[in-house]
């Protein structure tokens, strides 16, 4: 019996140390209402996982805008009723870092990738052109932003969500990317903020 006893105290902290964790997830999304789920069973060992949320988020843009904090290295994605969807993003290192707002002007799903002339100047070993799959570094998705260089990309490095290791592009999880671009339309306000 004292056996037992003890297993069972041993069960109990064990689901009391958990209970943090478990009530996390999941949330709700108040467009689809269905949870929220974070699935990557493709990352890498010493990625960091940044779960998506629905946080509470008081802002004068409206619903459907993107909002950038590079310091937060956060994405937040505007709700009605004082909510956003925050993700975990990577952003521009030092030097490469930007602010301002656009629009979003095109969307690409596994996009094709060709470095522009300044990158090919500082990285002469990357290729030319790289077609759009699991090996392209813009990933599953993309938002292109104005008429700047930057995007709003997946990323095949999920190591480097919240680094700050671009140069100037917002990365994100192949499947954060998938549901924001889902989400987003194109026209849509990015306000991206340092």
């Amino acid at each position: 019996m004292r056996r037992l006893t003890l297993s069972m105290v041993g069960i109990a902290a064990g689901l009391v140390s958990l209970a943090p964790a478990a009530l996390a997830y999941p949330q709700i999304d108040p467009l689809t209402r269905r949870p929220l789920v974070y699935d990557a069973p493709n990352f890498r060992a010493n990625a960091t996982i940044i779960p998506r949320q629905v946080v509470d988020y008081q802002t004068r843009h409206p619903p459907g805008t993107i909002v950038v904090s590079t310091s937060e290295r956060r994405l937040y994605f505007v709700l009605p009723g004082g909510k956003a969807i925050r993700y975990g993003v990577g952003v521009g290192r030092e030097g490469f870092t930007w602010s301002g707002t656009h629009r979003i002007t095109m969307k690409r799903e596994w996009p094709s990738w060709t470095p522009p002339a300044s990158m090919l100047k500082r990285r002469p070993d990357l290729p030319r052109f790289m077609p759009g799959g699991p090996d392209n570094p813009l990933g599953a998705r993309a938002l292109y932003i104005g008429n700047t260089l930057y995007r709003i990309h997946g990323s095949n490095e999920p190591e480097t969500i919240g680094q700050a290791v671009s140069s100037g592009c917002i990365r994100m999880v192949n499947e954060d990317v998938i549901d924001l671009y889902s989400r987003v339309k194109v026209g849509a306000k990015v306000v991206v903020m340092r």
